[in-house]
């Protein structure tokens, strides 16, 4: 549905910058984030989206309804809860109560997918990180959100194959060696992000954090990225390394510097030993 269509969004209300306090966000632009009519514009909009509301919008806007009462009844245990709570319980819900899965709803996530709500998106990305698919599949279906417009869709794409990611590492990275080559730098992140040591909201990588060595084939591509974005994402991921393999991270940086001359090199470098001792 292409809501500029159907609702009239006033020019201010498209073009806003967003506030810094959620008490600052406008009665009108907070109903039309809850109506899905929006997409969010910071984190502070972001967090502030009432997805118990949201939800209900979208079940009468997919004609299902029906499972209103029963949705927001079994979601009861997490209002009030995180962000990052709700949007995978909500996900969760979508798989078990209507099977969204099956072939035969395939439509259904479709209009999830490519909704204008980026809070819609986000449920989207976690219905296929949560599914039963293996990780092939998953990373094929979820490469549309790592290549998302939508930061906050961007980073829930990530944290919603992390678990599968954990359980089968030696397969993402070789997957994902392939994505760090991408021409979107969105993708070339999500594959860095995806497989941090130690990562933001999300579940450590312990067997990334002993042995790091296992990301170089993901890293290595990207040490004179020009993308800031993707420069940030490495360096972040070396800074995680160096937490539990400082001598190693130094010496990843030390080899790219000898053999890279780049200015992102040297931002990556830099960034990715400001916490070890003597690199400050």
């Amino acid at each position: 549905m292409n809501t500029d269509q159907v609702f009239s969004i006033p020019s201010e209300v498209k073009n806003r910058t967003g506030p810094v306090r959620a008490s600052e966000i406008q009665p009108e632009v907070l109903h039309l984030l809850n109506s899905g009519c929006i997409e969010t514009v910071n984190l502070t909009e972001w967090l502030a989206v009432d997805h118990f509301q949201l939800l209900e919008r979208i079940l009468l806007e997919l004609g299902l309804d029906q499972h209103t009462q029963s949705l927001l009844s079994e979601l009861e245990r997490v209002n009030g809860q995180s962000t990052m709570k709700v949007i995978p319980a909500i996900a969760n819900k979508w798989l078990a109560t209507i099977g969204l899965q099956t072939d035969g709803d395939s439509l259904h996530f479709e209009k999830l997918a490519t909704h204008r709500s980026d809070s819609v998106r986000c449920w989207a990305a976690f219905i296929v990180g949560l599914g039963q698919s293996d990780l092939e599949h998953k990373l094929n279906q979820m490469r549309r959100f790592a290549a998302d417009g939508h930061f906050g869709v961007r980073e829930i794409a990530w944290m919603a194959v992390r678990q599968s990611v954990s359980e089968q590492l030696n397969q993402a990275i070789h997957r994902l060696s392939e994505w760090v080559q991408a021409e979107d730098a969105n993708v070339r992140r999500f594959a860095v992000e995806a497989t941090r040591p130690r990562g933001v909201w999300s579940r450590h990588l312990t067997e990334l954090k002993e042995h790091p060595e296992k990301g170089l084939p993901l890293l290595e591509p990207l040490k004179s990225d020009p993308s800031k974005y993707v420069q940030d994402s490495v360096a972040n991921w070396l800074n995680d390394a160096a937490k539990s393999r400082p001598d190693w991270v130094a010496d990843v940086c030390r080899s790219w510097l000898e053999t890279s001359d780049h200015k992102a090199t040297k931002r990556i470098t830099s960034r990715g030993q400001r916490n070890i001792a003597g690199n400050g």
